[in-house]
């Protein structure tokens, strides 16, 4: 794999009917946990090492990019999902993750959920199975990257409103997350976040070509300088920013990039607005 190939942000297992984009690019924020090279991974079709259960990094240190430490109960609908991904708490008995972070949709009771810390080893964690998924309908690898997870009881913690205009697709954007602090990185015991410029789709097409779909997906990141981005292990988490009356609102979820904060290569996130309507129904279908 080149040093300049679009990588996923995760390294589960293909999803039957994926393309070579999906392998390459799609499940770039997602790893295995622990010190592992991008090159040992190996994406080509149908090697990529699932990480389902494993233990973070044991060592308190940063996770994203650049990133500093977020305080306990800052972002208290954020959830480290036990395959190596993120999410948020869309209803107190949803996960809003990544399509690529899940295996297609049904009957699922073995993902972890945990919620309620930013480290992942305190005991006051609260960790919940999951019993159902939903992949976005029509997901091959390209675009639609969203997923909902029910879990077996509801969480007693706020939940993260969705954008569902482009009216907040601008500015500058919070990201937050438990993955590598550094492209081929290790996975982190602390939550971590970091403030990213919105990268208008001209530009992040400059970076990206034909692999980019601007119509699902949006870009953020320092194009000229990079030194902040999500990265391996970051996948499914939001991208959100304050609203008008200064409540926090979810306008992305982290997707995929070339590598993790390289100068000239943004971070891209599913665009969460063009899927608000679709997201909602899904929800309402698994009755949560």
């Amino acid at each position: 794999m080149s040093s300049t190939t679009p990588t996923a942000r995760c390294a589960q297992p293909p999803t039957e009917g994926s393309t070579l984009r999906n392998h390459l690019i799609v499940l770039k924020r997602f790893l295995a946990a622990g010190a592992v090279a991008l090159a040992a991974l190996s994406l080509q079709p149908g090697t990529a090492q699932a990480a389902q259960d494993r233990d973070p990094d044991p060592r308190p240190g940063p996770g994203v990019v650049g990133g500093v430490p977020a305080a306990q109960g800052e972002f208290p609908w954020m959830v480290r999902l036990s395959m190596g991904c993120g999410g948020a708490l869309y209803t107190q008995q949803i996960v809003l993750t990544a399509a690529h972070c899940v295996n297609g949709s049904g009957a699922n009771t073995s993902i972890t959920a945990t919620a309620g810390v930013v480290d992942l080893q305190s005991s006051q964690a609260i960790k919940v199975k999951s019993t159902r998924v939903l992949q976005a309908p029509g997901y091959t690898g390209t675009g639609k990257d969203w997923a909902l997870i029910k879990l077996a009881k509801p969480i007693n913690l706020p939940t993260l409103k969705t954008a569902d205009s482009t009216a907040y697709n601008q500015g500058t954007f919070t990201v937050a997350g438990w993955g590598a602090d550094r492209e081929g990185g290790s996975q982190q015991r602390l939550l971590l976040k970091a403030d990213v410029p919105y990268v208008d789709d001209e530009a992040c097409a400059g970076a990206y070509g034909d692999s980019l779909t601007p119509a699902e997906e949006i870009c953020a990141g320092f194009l000229e300088k990079g030194g902040v981005d999500t990265c391996q292990g970051d996948s499914g988490g939001p991208m959100f920013r304050k609203d008008d009356a200064g409540v926090w609102i979810q306008v992305g979820i982290v997707s995929w990039g070339t590598g993790c904060a390289r100068p000239g290569y943004p971070g891209v996130y599913t665009e969460v607005s063009t899927f608000a309507s679709a997201i909602k129904s899904a929800a309402a279908s698994l009755g949560g």
